[in-house]
């Protein structure tokens, strides 16, 4: 296990970072690989990913010494790319059919939901809930956990999707604790979408069980950009990645834990309510929700997703192309979401370019080495558009929060704070500096 003890959270200050000592990234040997990263940096031959590409991470469990789970790499090929040659193989008619079979069992006639589709009405989530409403005949309840800051054309695309034929529970977590969390997030894991994440993946089998809605369908397995071989075969999601049997204090929500938050922050269980997983034990107790992704029934294509979303539900992409990539049509709906990818570039030099090019080689709608000239021009664009009303979010100021600003020696976040931030969490095994700038080691 890497010694992460330098990055080690001072719970009765958040101290402002240090400068990073250049001579740990000009050496060309004993390098330290943070994050618990492979240390010899591997890309895949199909497709433009590294083997530094996290996986999906039990977020409660998540703190600076948790070593990432990475994708696995077999022969120098990616198990996204072997998952997709799996898809091939697939007899999609036979799994269209295990569909109706699956919504037979659930669908009702009574007036009341059959199923839960979670989303903010980007294209795949308009296209799972149009899908299931008009060709499966289900009755569909979808459900929103609200982005930090909308974009104009984000909020327009949330609201034609409800106007497109389907109700909607938007849920908005307190603003004072989300932005506090999402500060402490970015300080002490350089994560700042990490309790919208928590959210995002706790409310709908929460809100399910209250509504006393059995089946709830997410778009693709995460299995189709690297996760775990394990998780590949099946159409259920994972309980154990939105579902825990912890003492809730224990549990761990912008790599602070629980109990801290309380003492040190004066949080309370109440605010911090949406961010706890649900219960493993709890949720089977009055019915048993089934978690479903409806990419293992109906072979899943993003930009086919997109084309459906604007002809039947008038989605419209964004007026602009996206910060960190050529698109400008998935992930669009957040202003925070620029600094999401620029953090995992930093982190694990892997910016939105490689996410999105990656999708397309094995999608055969680019090639490998049209992926990498685009990379090279956009991978890790500083994320400049939204940067004022970003940095105004994250500033804890005394108005606002009398009680946590002075914990943090830097309340107010501006940009040369947010460079200290970037530098800490550069890892040497990634980054080195030439001509006195930051270059990555190794690229595809």
């Amino acid at each position: 296990m890497v010694d992460f003890a330098q990055y080690k959270i001072n719970m009765n200050k958040v101290k402002i970072p240090n400068k990073v000592k250049y001579s740990d990234y000009e050496k060309n040997k004993d390098l330290k690989n943070y994050y618990g990263l492979p240390k010899q940096v591997v890309f895949c031959i199909n497709c433009s990913y590294s083997n530094q590409k996290p996986n999906s991470e039990k977020e409660y469990k998540h703190n600076i010494n948790t070593a990432k789970p990475t994708m696995d790499f077999v022969d120098d090929v990616c198990s996204a790319c072997r998952m997709h040659k799996i898809k091939k193989e697939i007899d999609w008619e036979e799994r269209k059919k295990e569909l109706h079979d699956l919504c037979n069992k659930y669908r009702k006639n009574n007036g009341e939901y059959d199923c839960i589709v979670p989303g903010s009405g980007g294209k795949d989530s308009f296209y799972a809930s149009y899908i299931l409403k008009n060709e499966f005949k289900m009755n569909p309840l979808t459900v929103t956990w609200s982005p930090h800051i909308y974009t104009d054309w984000g909020f327009k695309n949330f609201q034609s999707w409800i106007h497109s034929g389907f109700d909607n529970y938007l849920f908005t977590p307190n603003g004072k604790v989300h932005r506090l969390l999402t500060r402490l997030a970015i300080d002490n894991l350089f994560h700042p979408f990490q309790p919208f994440i928590m959210g995002q993946m706790y409310f709908p089998p929460k809100f399910a069980y209250k509504m006393n809605i059995p089946l709830v369908f997410y778009g693709e397995n995460p299995s189709e950009y690297g996760n775990k071989s394990n998780n590949k075969h099946t159409a259920e999601k994972d309980l154990s990645y939105f579902t825990s049997d912890i003492n809730r204090l224990d549990s761990f929500i912008s790599g602070v834990q629980v109990k801290d938050l309380i003492s040190n922050f004066k949080l309370s269980e109440v605010d911090l309510e949406p961010y706890f997983p649900p219960d493993r034990n709890l949720l089977n107790n009055k019915i048993s929700i089934d978690v479903r992704y409806l990419g293992y029934y109906l072979q899943w294509h993003p930009q086919e997703c997109y084309y459906y979303a604007m002809e039947k539900g008038n989605f419209k992409p964004a007026p602009e192309r996206t910060t960190g990539t050529y698109s400008k049509y998935s992930s669009i709906d957040d202003k925070i979401d620029d600094f999401h990818y620029y953090t995992t570039f930093i982190k694990f030099g892997i910016g939105r370019a490689t996410y999105d090019s990656s999708q397309e080689i094995r999608n055969d709608e680019i090639t490998r080495e049209e992926a990498k000239l685009l990379i090279k021009k956009f991978d890790g664009e500083y994320p400049e558009r939204f940067k004022n009303e970003i940095f105004k979010y994250l500033s804890i100021d005394r108005n606002d929060f009398p009680i946590q600003s002075p914990i943090f020696e830097k309340p107010i976040f501006d940009e040369e704070y947010f460079k200290l931030l970037t530098d800490k969490f550069r890892s040497p095994h990634i980054w080195k500096r030439e001509n006195n700038n930051w270059v990555l080691r190794n690229s595809i």
